[in-house]
């Protein structure tokens, strides 16, 4: 992927840039919008010079000032129907001055900076919404095509549509059936970036409506362009129609560009996105576009991806798109004209349906919100884009009420007479019947574990359970609860729902010890068994597919970690990395004995992790609390036990007086014997290896830094 290059460079440095990478890429992006930016002009009701006009202001304004230095504005589909609408009510000039007021709409939000704002829209809404804006100009446009005019409404154009294709079968028809055949076709077959399949398409349709003498409507721009241009005048009608048409622009014109900004983040490795910045940028734009008669202005992500896979680097690949079409339909209006208005109209019908995504719409069946996506498309297409974006919004606010308010139960007998019932989720009073349903199947007079996971419970969820657990204790059976991650039952259960939440003094499971969730009983049985069991019915859904994508690739540990055996230290807590980050080697004492040394368990972990894993960093580290240094301390290192012989040869250099200075010496000790192994030696001076002493506090849970002996703290202070 392409990286942007930093401004701060000299100057032939930015001439070759621009020469080698935004030329050639502002040349592929002017022949792509081109055709579009007449065919969205010509489904807006505008006239077709308003297109050409958005598109200039929207490279050149835009792209100045830019918060997303590759994206490519201009006229876009997805304004189509909005424009069309404020045409009809308002004429043409009255529209541009809307886009104008709009624009400064949009300035406003910049400068307050509510770019990010924008983006709090569902994703379905949006994605929805521009669904139903495709059909509307597939329905639309297909007339076109046809050789017949448009209907104002969605649905008449539907109703009308089978009456255009039994009666027009003129030139019109062949034109546009052939610019959507090479749409269709010309990606599949070629794959050169620099043809554009809509420039190749209106090309083709073009030369074979001239050579074939066909009579079909044309391109029609006025003689003079400057002097065609139409001006802003207030528009006639109610202000508060007015307002509402600025206040649509404005913000579908900002969600669409700003949603455009992240997306093409997503395609490069340079500076991300200021979309604040960029909402400004589109504001101006809007503004200059309205005042010379333009078309709204907003971020294309067709254009945009296409800017950056062909290889531009700074934003002066998007103005020079926009100088090119200024200097286009100065000198060679003419061959515009010689387009035929169906090609276009194909253009648009392929560009509509395009915005009905397949992909997408399986992303919102694998996430349950479908229904969102279809009530926002379906209401744009039947009634109007903000009903339908109001429905939209609607249903995604009832499915998240509804997913809020249920919760997930399983019941399971791991032992006869045993019961284990495990409600997750949010549970209020709407669940309330439902759980108490669950509950009543139980057999009478057995041992029921209740396990809460839950993130809400309120007080009616609470009587339900409570009512049940007094009927099934005073039936001879054993009910006992346990809460995961917050104490909601024990707290109403003393009196207490409805304060203010307050942090747990229980650990969650994945972090916390056997003594604090495993019960007595279960602890003298078998709790190892029991954190089995945890394990593969809690933690091992979540894990499975990456230890799977381990167990595929091997590990690749980024870091060697010797730390001692005292089950207090638990690398991947303190750490807070997962399966397939940390080598580690455990031992009493966090002890590496010197190379040559005799003992070679060790040094074989060292040698493997260096030359055969090729770890990037080693680090020794130590905690308080040692006993193995209080060992040492104690002088109980030596003798004939294997544990004294281990000791012994790191007694011999212990120093310092305190417990901590001892650790500390140690951890800097095992890592002075670390450099004298051949295999970290070479690593260390090919620059490939660091090495790292790290001192747990077990009492304050803080880790400090051994540097030449002395402890310093690391990360928060």
């Amino acid at each position: 992927m392409p990286t942007l290059e930093t401004i701060d460079v000299d100057a032939p440095s930015r001439w070759r840039v621009l020469v080698r990478h935004d030329l050639p890429a502002s040349i592929v992006v002017f022949l792509i919008a081109i055709p579009l930016s007449l065919g969205i002009a010509a489904a807006s009701g505008a006239p077709l010079l308003a297109g050409l006009v958005a598109a200039v202001v929207g490279g050149i304004v835009a792209g100045a000032l830019s918060g997303a230095r590759l994206q490519v504005s201009g006229p876009a589909a997805g304004l189509t129907v909005i424009v069309a609408g404020v045409v009809a009510d308002f004429g043409w000039a009255g529209t541009t001055a809307i886009v104008a007021m709009a624009g400064l709409v949009q300035i406003v939000l910049g400068v307050s900076r509510l770019g990010r704002a924008a983006l709090t829209l569902s994703p379905a809404v949006v994605h929805g919404m521009l669904a139903g804006i495709g059909v509307v100009i597939a329905l639309s446009q297909v007339h076109v095509v046809l050789g017949g005019d448009a209907q104002s409404a969605a649905w008449d154009n539907l109703l009308d549509l089978p009456r255009q294709v039994a009666g027009n079968h003129g030139g019109a028809v062949l034109v546009g059936v052939l610019t959507i055949a090479i749409l269709l076709l010309w990606p599949r077959f070629v794959k050169l970036s620099l043809l554009p399949g809509a420039l190749v398409a209106v090309t083709v349709a073009t030369a074979v409506a001239g050579l074939g003498g066909l009579a079909v409507e044309r391109v029609d721009l006025p003689s003079d362009p400057l002097g065609g241009l139409t001006f802003p005048r207030w528009p006639d009608g109610y202000w508060a129609d007015i307002a509402v048409a600025v206040v649509t622009i404005a913000l579908v014109a900002s969600v669409e560009s700003l949603l455009s900004a992240v997306a093409v983040d997503r395609l490069h490795d340079g500076e991300r996105a200021d979309l604040n910045r960029e909402l400004f940028a589109q504001g101006a734009a809007n503004t200059v576009s309205g005042v010379l008669g333009g078309l709204p202005v907003t971020g294309v992500i067709v254009r945009s991806s296409t800017n950056v896979a062909a290889g531009a680097r700074t934003r002066a690949s998007a103005m020079l798109h926009g100088l090119w079409i200024a200097v286009f339909v100065l000198l060679f209006g003419a061959l515009l004209e010689r387009i035929p208005l169906s090609a276009l109209a194909a253009v648009l019908v392929v560009v509509g349906l395009r915005l009905v995504s397949l992909a997408q719409i399986k992303t919102y069946i694998r996430h349950r919100e479908l229904p969102t996506y279809l009530v926002t498309a379906f209401g744009v297409i039947f009634t109007d884009l903000l009903t339908g974006v109001a429905l939209g919004m609607a249903t995604a606010v009832l499915l998240m009420l509804v997913r809020l308010a249920r919760c997930e139960i399983t019941r399971t007998s791991p032992a006869p007479g045993r019961w284990t019932v495990v409600i997750t989720g949010t549970l209020a009073f709407v669940g309330a019947g439902r759980v108490a349903r669950e509950l009543s199947v139980l057999p009478p007079g057995e041992s029921v574990e209740l396990e809460l996971h839950l993130d809400y419970f309120d007080h009616g969820a609470f009587e339900a359970i409570q009512d049940w657990r007094e009927a099934y204790e005073r039936g001879g059976g054993r009910v006992q609860i346990r809460e995961v991650h917050d104490s909601w039952f024990q707290r109403a259960t003393v009196g207490r729902l409805g304060v203010a939440r307050t942090q747990s003094t229980r650990a969650p499971r994945l972090l916390g010890s056997w003594s604090q969730w495993v019960s007595l009983n279960e602890q003298r049985r078998d709790a190892m068994q029991a954190g089995i069991d945890e394990f593969e019915r809690s933690v091992a859904p979540l894990v499975r597919s990456h230890l799977a994508d381990l167990a595929r690739d091997g590990q690749k540990p980024e870091q060697l970690f010797i730390t001692c055996a005292d089950s207090r230290v638990v690398p991947n807590l303190i750490t807070t990395s997962g399966p397939g980050d940390l080598f580690c080697v455990r031992n009493v004492g966090n002890i590496v004995p010197p190379y040559g040394s005799g003992d070679a368990s060790v040094g074989a972990a060292v040698e493997y992790a260096v030359d055969v894993l090729g770890v990037t960093a080693i680090t020794v580290c130590g905690h308080s609390g040692c006993g193995a240094v209080r060992a040492m301390m104690a002088g109980a290192a030596g003798g004939n036990s294997a544990l004294g012989t281990w000791l012994a040869a790191a007694a011999a250099t212990l120093e310092g007086e305190s417990e901590t200075e001892c650790v500390t010496a140690n951890v800097k000790q095992q890592l002075e014997n670390l450099r004298g192994y051949p295999s970290v030696r070479a690593a260390t001076a090919a620059g490939r290896l660091t090495l790292t002493g790290l001192y747990f506090d077990l009492a304050e849970a803080r880790m400090y830094r051994v540097e030449d002996g002395v402890r310093r703290p690391v990360g928060l202070t």
